[in-house]
């Protein structure tokens, strides 16, 4: 059983009322984060503030006064960056999206803070590297208490597979499986092979039919490339058809890569500005395996990514590691033949599968 945490995250007015309500005298070991507390003033002046750590909340400037007199530890919110950096969830595509129906793809959250992340990255601004470095590490918070005890597939594969291609429709098909088999499936959160396996998810309580006729409705604007507004409301018709009732999975992408957006089937969204964290998170949390479907190069470095984390693990702690594709990752991309030469006598070998199918794949899988 895991130690139980010396401190107490508060993420929601709601969750400050209720400790508030059952008799909190003392904040102390509270991490309160971007929480409006400006009508809740006489509450925080009969609170002792010694100990506790405001991130970003809201307060009146006497209230203000008292916490940092009594104890408390504010961290300021930081003007002109248009995102939250101590927010204490995860995103959504209907966050990241908001805008699109009334000004296409460039109207969005999403898009905006792109751009704010190119204007300041060309500026070398060092209050931006402050706002996102505390913003992906509020990320990397809230995913961990998202997967804390669950078991987590990656599924990794190249962004240029367009929809209505086969491929697109097997890593669909593998994203349900696994969800269905109880699997929570992470992806790169991106276009391609990842919204497939995403799109399989959220589709996971629905028969074949569903599934055929969501990629048919997607089909119809096969890449992102030519019109992401497009692309992106065709998704969106998916998810409005089969609202009721749908799958949850994880998409970890990232603003790095701005050309891609996010796709909107992942259910919880945790986007970062640094891809080298993005890429660690992602992989680094994928505890019941990570499939490798054909992709170029960050599929390859995914791969041995991986592979670096499995030559040093002692034995019966690395992660399974299934590549799908024999002639891809033997001839195309001969990954598998430098995976073996590592993996010789050493606990690694264990974890490596080259299969030709998803459906092999997806049984390594669900009995890892």
């Amino acid at each position: 059983m895991p130690a139980e945490r010396p401190y107490c995250e508060v993420e929601s007015l709601e969750h400050f009322d209720a400790l508030v309500a059952h008799g909190a005298r003392s904040m102390r070991g509270w991490h309160l984060q971007s929480i409006d507390l400006t009508d809740r003033s006489e509450v925080l002046s009969k609170l002792d503030a010694a100990g506790a750590l405001f991130l970003g909340c809201a307060m009146d400037e006497r209230a203000e006064r008292l916490v940092r007199r009594h104890g408390g530890l504010v961290f300021p919110t930081l003007p002109d960056i248009g995102f939250d950096p101590y927010r204490g969830r995860l995103y959504s595509p209907d966050e990241l999206y908001a805008g699109l129906d009334e000004g296409g793809y460039e109207a969005t959250c999403d898009a905006r803070i792109y751009a704010w992340a190119r204007h300041e990255e060309a500026h070398h601004s060092v209050g931006a590297t402050l706002a996102s470095a505390l913003h992906d590490h509020a990320i990397t918070d809230a995913l961990e208490e998202l997967i804390d005890g669950r078991n987590v597939v990656g599924i990794m594969g190249g962004h240029a597979v367009r929809r209505g291609e086969q491929r697109f429709a097997d890593a669909a098909w593998l994203g349900r499986t696994l969800t269905r088999a109880g699997r929570i499936v992470a992806t790169g959160g991106g276009p391609g092979s990842m919204e497939a396996a995403n799109l399989g998810a959220f589709l996971a309580p629905h028969d074949d039919d569903a599934l055929a006729e969501a990629l048919d409705i997607l089909g119809r604007q096969p890449d992102f490339e030519h019109d992401v507004t497009a692309w992106a409301k065709a998704a969106f018709e998916v998810r409005s058809k089969w609202s009721e009732s749908f799958g949850h999975s994880l998409g970890v992408p990232t603003w790095h890569y701005g050309h891609e957006p996010p796709n909107a089937f992942a259910s919880e969204v945790a986007k970062f500005f640094r891809n080298s964290l993005r890429e660690d998170v992602l992989l680094g949390r994928s505890n019941a395996g990570v499939a490798f479907l054909p992709g170029a190069a960050g599929t390859v470095q995914e791969i041995f990514t991986v592979a670096t984390a499995n030559f040093y693990a002692d034995a019966g702690t690395g992660m399974p590691m299934v590549l799908v594709g024999r002639s891809y990752w033997t001839e195309r991309f001969p990954a598998w033949q430098l995976l073996s030469e590592l993996g010789k006598g050493r606990p690694m070998a264990e974890q490596l599968t080259l299969v030709d199918t998803v459906a092999e794949a997806a049984a390594v899988l669900c009995d890892a």
